[in-house]
């Protein structure tokens, strides 16, 4: 039987668990700032994932339609800073 790293281990048991998406969505939060930018960053007030889907919401008007414009790019850097395809969809509220 082969040996596991603990990286590999907690990867199997997460990916057969429901505590993914929420761990999934603490890494987006914790790199948001960093992909995103300061000022993007203090003026989103929530992020959330379910399924597939990044809802972000956000009081500033302005805001929202730069981040409509920037949707495909949200997905390709969010996707790339966690290493695999989670992002297929980002909703603006």
């Amino acid at each position: 039987m082969g040996e596991l790293s603990m990286e590999d281990a907690m990867n199997q048991f997460l990916k057969g668990s429901r505590l993914k998406s929420g761990i999934q969505s603490v890494r987006i939060e914790a790199v948001w700032e960093e992909l995103m930018g300061k000022t993007i960053a203090k003026y989103t007030d929530k992020i959330q994932i379910r399924g597939n889907t990044l809802f972000v919401e956000t009081t500033v008007a302005p805001l929202k339609n730069e981040l409509l414009f920037q949707k495909d790019l949200i997905i390709q850097r969010l996707n790339e800073a966690m290493g695999e395809k989670i992002i297929k969809e980002v909703v603006i509220r």
